[in-house]
């Protein structure tokens, strides 16, 4: 049953999940699961996913059951606007190990057009557990893990200058940026390229240069922007060092030995069938998106970019999930080391409040990860309308995916299913 919001100690000295500089107790805006039985160590790295029930792993079902009710009826026209609040969703939760939850509701393919006329019923495709989604920024974790197996490596330092190794990156004042500043979102760059990629320029080789030209706004090290940018140019700095592309190093390195076989960038027409539509789109003229990347920046670069472009489905998601919880490992395979694992879960960015941020995950952010939030909880969003939030202190997860810019991104915020779906296994503890 829910353990209610009580004050957790965390013997930050002790702890194998250590928070360098963060508060010594998990306050009230912080855990609401199963606080009395907090974890200071990774999980066992033997630990593999298996499906069962709520009961199997202790949990009350009871808002869990609420919660699939609650995501089924957001892909029900809602009164107020005559539109769904998404298209379909398919959701997965788990525990110490047990996939405690896994729900696939509404469609992958419904809407004809950006004005929301439905198909056919004999056109539409219905969500199953399998389909695959446009992952969105949820990609930048699999150019944040590239990296830092860069780093275990040494072959690049956090606190050097990406200049070092891209010297076209150092003009306009950039020389001095850092990998570490690019993956906190502290290097002062814009958000976005502008002009937008398919916009301004003619080519891929163009376009990268473009992204490497981009100006800061801010010093380096001075405030936290959120940027596109930084994992843009994290991508092509993994590229440059290790002599391959980024769809190359991520499949090789990190897909592949944890056996994600749904998981890529560019994904074959051969899958098209499971994966779930995005958004209609007139300018640029692609029609309605499904099968290539939404994001128009990574569709300028080709598909493949360290901001957006991979595909994946809920239950290779879990898996990721699962690595990060096992402190790097899988079903025997390793593809980061316990401490490089701890350094992603530390946050950076305490100069500035509200925005805690690992070394690619963001951090305690209550918007999407609800009561699971704490100092330690990681995750990430992306803007097709995914999430992920990983729980250390609880060794839980929930992943949502949905196809919330099917047809149009003007439809509205997930945010609360978000929160919801997170909340709802917190309250199950």
């Amino acid at each position: 049953m829910r353990a209610g919001k009580l004050l957790v100690a965390v013997v930050l000295a002790a702890s194998a999940l250590t928070i360098p500089g963060a508060s010594t107790t998990i306050n009230e805006q912080a855990h609401t699961g199963r606080v009395d039985r907090p974890h200071y160590e990774f999980a066992p790295p033997d630990t593999v996913l298996r499906p069962g029930t709520p009961a199997d792993a202790g949990l009350d079902a009871a808002p869990l059951r609420a919660a699939d009710g609650f995501l089924t009826d957001w892909t029900k026209p809602d009164p107020a606007t005559g539109h769904p609040h998404f298209s379909g969703a398919v959701g997965l939760l788990a525990h110490d190990g047990v996939i405690i939850d896994e729900i696939a509701t509404g469609g992958a393919l419904r809407f004809a057009d950006a004005a929301g006329t439905e198909l056919p019923p004999e056109q539409q495709v219905p969500m199953r557990p399998d389909t695959i989604f446009d992952m969105a920024s949820i990609t930048k974790l699999f150019t944040s893990l590239a990296v830092m197996q860069l780093v275990e490596d040494g072959k690049i330092a956090l606190d050097e200058p990406v200049a070092e190794a891209l010297p076209e990156f150092a003009v306009n004042g950039k020389q001095d940026v850092t990998v570490r500043q690019l993956l906190t979102h502290t290097s002062g760059l814009e958000a976005d390229p502008r002009p937008a990629l398919w916009q301004g320029y003619p080519d891929i080789p163009s376009r990268r240069r473009a992204v490497l030209d981009s100006p800061l706004t801010n010093p380096p090290g001075t405030a936290y922007l959120y940027s596109d940018i930084n994992l843009m140019t994290l991508g092509f700095l993994v590229e440059r060092i290790s002599g391959r592309s980024l769809d190359a190093v991520v499949r090789e390195r990190i897909t592949q030995p944890l056996g994600m076989t749904d998981t890529t960038f560019n994904p074959p027409a051969s899958e098209l069938s499971r994966i779930a539509a995005t958004e209609f789109e007139a300018d640029p003229p692609r029609g309605m998106v499904r099968g290539q990347v939404h994001d128009e920046n990574a569709w300028a670069l080709g598909g493949v970019s360290g901001h957006a472009g991979i595909f994946s489905t809920a239950r290779d998601m879990a898996v990721l999930a699962q690595t990060i919880l096992n402190g790097g490992t899988y079903r025997g395979a390793r593809i980061l080391r316990p401490g490089t694992v701890r350094d992603m879960l530390t946050d950076y960015n305490q100069a500035f409040p509200g925005h805690a941020h690992g070394l690619g995950f963001e951090l305690n952010q209550r918007f999407y990860m609800g009561g699971l939030s704490s100092p330690a909880t990681a995750g990430h969003t992306g803007f097709t309308g995914t999430s992920l939030v990983i729980d250390p202190v609880s060794r839980s997860f929930a992943i949502l995916l949905t196809n919330r810019v099917h047809p149009t991104r003007n439809w509205g915020s997930i945010n609360a299913a978000r929160e919801t779906w997170s909340t709802a296994l917190a309250d199950a503890m």
